[in-house]
């Protein structure tokens, strides 16, 4: 049975949703009640959460691509997409889906989201049909996180979704434009081990500002997004890394030595990371329109020549600085991480679970979505690579051209947790010739080295692809190998619960406050101690409650 008061809540974003401009622009089909297609294919129809960028060849779309197609002729199926849509607007999406009882036959959802789908009975028990159709490869994946994702997925004993996994991926590391350095020769990170200080990030800062090495006239510091801080290792434009030097870790509910949970952005690190902040903003290294520009303005910057400073993920060379190399052929990108005075790189536990893909109640066969699911994220991904090529072809050519994962009908991640280090680890056995690539078992892994070992050999001609792949694999991938086997990382353990209904009622009030405020005392609208007022503010207007909430969920979880 629904709620009243989720009823009430959706029927608001319903309101919303019809009076938005944004809802003509998302694409729907219908199924018109159909089952099977005339030749006797099952239909199957997918709300679909894309990517702004897929690269997908002239032609192909998200509803009809190398993806779908061989979903459809290895499953015998026919995918529709009953809407597509990216970022706020699938949110919203899914939002009328599960308001008006109406759902696709499967769509990808948050923690939150699932939730209310469970409560609402709205979506089937896969228990079975996991169990049943699952591949051991699939199953040997959510092992490697002891099971944690399917438990995340698991109310009262029954698998309720399918969920995407969240591979080791930390740190945040700074990026800096590699060439720039070398053109006004300055060394920073003499030593070799690719830690760096918050001095020697302001001392390159300023020095890209004074003499401008990407000749925009109008060089810019360090940018930040106005949101400042973000909840996982994907955030771009963050202070995170900052914060965490001071063993801040912001946006993050953290459980202490006694069992208590604090709030990390209430905390003495984050506010040492804000008074950084505050004293490069009044130097002028911190981008003077800072709280005001988009993300797309931030992006511009890197793009036009105007920073060569950004903070991010290990795979922020894929899909954001590859617009850099196009529009400048030498463009090369370091990757540093700051470490605290001991060495260390403070980082916090990340949750081991993405997002989740549900199949709506009813619908006659939740075994596709099982099937799918080892169709992507083991027959493809495990293919020898003349296997791949002779039965996956146009699958073969998306890898080799960089099209998006955005473009599977699944939208999620699903990886085994030490992932990216094993595939480094054999990316390096190929170039130390200890191994070929017709012996590395991941097909994409397989499809990048191609790339990387062209552009080694020949930077100046090599593809954009192969640039990108060079700097996430190779650059990125290396840092984050060499802090594992050196123990840098110094782990943070966090909580990961479901919303507890403070957070539903003031959850978004609290998150504004505390952008807004950060912003003030960023830009010395107000003083560093404003973050006293800030942190008593947090903790009266539902903070202090959501806390005790969940502590409480913790302890029923024991």
């Amino acid at each position: 049975m629904k709620t009243d008061s989720i009823k009430r809540i959706k029927l608001l974003l319903v309101l919303l949703l019809l009076t938005s401009a944004l809802a003509a622009c998302v694409q729907k089909s219908s199924n018109g009640g159909e089952t099977t297609t005339e030749d006797g294919k099952i239909i199957v129809n997918i709300g679909r959460s894309v990517g702004s960028n897929p690269k997908l060849p002239e032609g192909d779309t998200f509803e009809d691509n190398a993806y779908t197609r061989a979903a459809e002729e290895e499953l015998d199926i026919e995918i529709r997409n009953a809407f597509e849509a990216d970022g706020e607007d699938y949110s919203r999406q899914v939002a009328l889906a599960i308001s008006s009882g109406d759902l696709p036959d499967m769509m990808i959802v948050d923690r939150e989201e699932l939730k209310d789908l469970v409560d609402n009975d709205l979506i089937e028990d896969l228990s079975d049909v996991f169990e049943e159709n699952a591949s051991d490869y699939i199953k040997e994946t959510y092992a490697s996180y002891d099971n944690r994702p399917l438990e995340d997925a698991t109310f009262e004993d029954n698998l309720m979704a399918l969920p995407g996994t969240e591979s080791l991926a930390a740190p945040q590391m700074v990026w800096i434009r590699e060439d720039w350095l070398e053109e006004l020769d300055l060394t920073i990170d003499e030593e070799g081990d690719r830690l760096i200080t918050l001095d020697e990030l302001e001392e390159v800062a300023e020095a890209f500002m004074e003499n401008d090495p990407g000749d925009s006239g109008n060089p810019v510091g360090i940018p930040f997004d106005s949101y400042l801080n973000g909840a996982d290792y994907g955030g771009v434009f963050t202070m995170n890394s900052i914060a965490a030097v001071f063993d801040g870790q912001p946006k993050k509910y953290l459980i202490e030595e006694d069992g208590s949970v604090t709030y990390g952005s209430t905390s003495e690190g984050t506010k040492q990371g804000l008074e950084v902040m505050n004293e490069w903003f009044d130097k002028g290294i911190i981008d003077p329109q800072f709280g005001t520009r988009s993300f797309d303005d931030i992006m511009s910057l890197l793009t036009n020549g105007q920073t060569g400073i950004a903070t991010g993920p290990w795979h922020i060379p894929d899909w954001g600085f590859s617009t850099v190399r196009e529009m400048d052929n030498d463009a090369r990108f370091a990757a540093y991480v700051l470490a605290d005075d001991d060495g260390n790189v403070n980082v916090f536990e990340q949750n081991t679970t993405g997002r989740f893909m549900v199949v709506r109640e009813g619908y006659e066969h939740p075994e596709k979505a099982v099937q799918m699911l080892n169709l992507f994220y083991d027959v493809m991904l495990n293919k020898e690579e003349a296997d791949m090529e002779n039965k996956f072809p146009e699958v073969a050519e998306y890898l080799e051209q960089g099209v998006d994962d955005s473009t599977k009908p699944f939208n999620i991640v699903l990886l085994p947790n030490q992932k990216y280090l094993d595939d480094y680890q054999d990316i390096q056995a190929v170039l130390n010739e200890e191994m070929t690539v017709g012996e590395i078992t991941d097909s994409q892994v397989r499809q990048n080295i191609n790339g990387i070992i062209e552009y080694m050999e020949t930077p100046e001609d090599a593809l954009t692809n192969g640039w990108s792949n060079y700097h996430s694999r190779i650059v990125g991938w290396s840092l984050m190998n060499k802090l594992t086997e050196e123990a840098r990382f110094n782990w943070v353990e966090t909580a990961y619960v479901n919303n507890t209904p403070t957070m539903e009622q003031k959850g978004a009030n609290l998150i504004k406050l505390e952008e807004e405020d950060f912003i003030k005392i960023v830009t010395g609208v107000e003083p560093i101690d404003y973050f006293d007022t800030f942190v008593d503010k947090w903790k009266n207007q539902g903070g202090k409650e959501m806390l005790d909430e969940i502590e409480e969920e913790l302890a029923e979880q024991e």
